[in-house]
């Protein structure tokens, strides 16, 4: 079966092999705060900042999930309120979800095709954290590195927070243009689901250790000081970390991943508009994603093209949020490889042309 789904995606292949190996090793019952678990930490975060180009006085954290990152922002960065830009179901979620812990925090939305207009944005005092989801899972667009440079520039005092789940591992990203950065590992990393990397400028790190919240167990400055030694604050998903370092050991540096997909997601993109039963959701070619590509329809024919699909092994990605009944997507991300695709367009130029 083929897996085009936008997360939890494909795997690498090698993941099977490099399980077994964890076992064999006897990495899966080791204490995290063992010195092999240390020496270990210490490979991936060399690793981690080498081939994702990640700055070397940025900090580098590990946690369960995105979510999870949303929680420690608004738990341990955010004393008064967050703003939230946003135009699809996962941005709004994250606003959501910050009201919950600090009720003054606030959203502001935009279009589907719109360039976020960051001149005329509504920053209200005692804003603590700027917050953007870079990479739009629901509908297939992105915030542009140019864009968080202008929000950067324009907005010294808050802290610039980019949720990049389906970017990070896949894109070049410039880190130096926000203070923190996370991401999930189902989707560009090629990795299992249940953990995901956090990353943070010393200015980050800076505003957590004044607020010195330790309130909970998952508090940044917690997280910090144990970092210090290369260890995590709780007992981590062991067997994703080895996983990861494992991967990163054979894989390119970012700038080579980051050329072969986009390069490939212009080939999508020129293929999809050339079909006429269904039209790319984003019609704006300066927003749309690299790696998840939104193709929509009406709801009885995106019904029929993943049931189709479904029948030749094809695995298409479920809309979601506002577009889930006339929309599917399609990863772009660095474990598929180019003949899949090759069957994915065979398959429309069969049926769908």
């Amino acid at each position: 079966m083929l897996n085009f789904y936008p997360g939890p995606s494909k795997v690498y292949p090698q993941i099977r092999d490099f399980m077994v190996m964890a076992y064999d090793e006897g990495l899966l019952s080791i204490p995290h705060r063992s010195e092999r678990f240390v020496h270990m930490m210490r490979e991936l975060v060399g690793l981690l900042r080498k081939k994702l180009n990640i700055p070397q006085d940025y900090y580098l954290f590990f946690t369960s999930s995105a979510t999870e990152c949303w929680e420690i922002i608004t738990q341990s960065l955010t004393p008064h309120k967050s703003l939230h830009l946003y135009n699809g179901a996962f941005g709004e979620k994250w606003g959501q979800y910050a009201r919950r812990l600090r009720p003054d925090c606030y959203s502001q939305s935009f279009g589907v095709n719109d360039v976020l207009d960051v001149p005329n944005i509504p920053v209200e005092d005692d804003t603590d954290v700027i917050c953007v989801t870079q990479n739009e899972t629901s509908n297939g667009t992105q915030v542009s590195m140019e864009t968080l440079l202008k929000l950067q520039n324009q907005f010294k005092d808050p802290l610039l927070a980019v949720d990049a789940t389906s970017s990070m591992a896949g894109l070049n990203l410039k880190f130096i243009r926000a203070d923190i950065w996370f991401a999930s590992v189902q989707k560009c990393f090629g990795l299992p689901a249940g953990m995901a990397v956090l990353v943070c400028s010393p200015r980050t790190v800076q505003r957590a250790k004044a607020l010195n919240d330790k309130k909970h167990y998952n508090s940044l400055v917690f997280l910090y000081e144990k970092m210090l030694n290369y260890q995590t604050g709780h007992t981590p998903n062991v067997l994703n970390l080895y996983l990861m370092r494992q991967m990163l050991e054979r894989l390119p540096l970012i700038k080579q991943v980051d050329q072969q997909l986009v390069k490939r997601s212009q080939e999508l993109y020129s293929f999809f508009e050339e079909l006429t039963e269904v039209q790319l959701l984003v019609e704006n070619p300066e927003v749309r994603s690299q790696t998840v590509l939104a193709v929509q329809g009406t709801g009885k024919q995106i019904l029929e093209i993943k049931k189709n699909a479904a029948a030749q092994g094809i695995t298409l990605g479920n809309g979601y949020g506002d577009w889930a009944k006339n929309t599917f997507r399609i990863a772009n991300f660095p474990a598929i490889v180019d003949g899949e695709y090759d069957v994915l367009k065979d398959f429309f130029r069969k049926n769908y042309k």
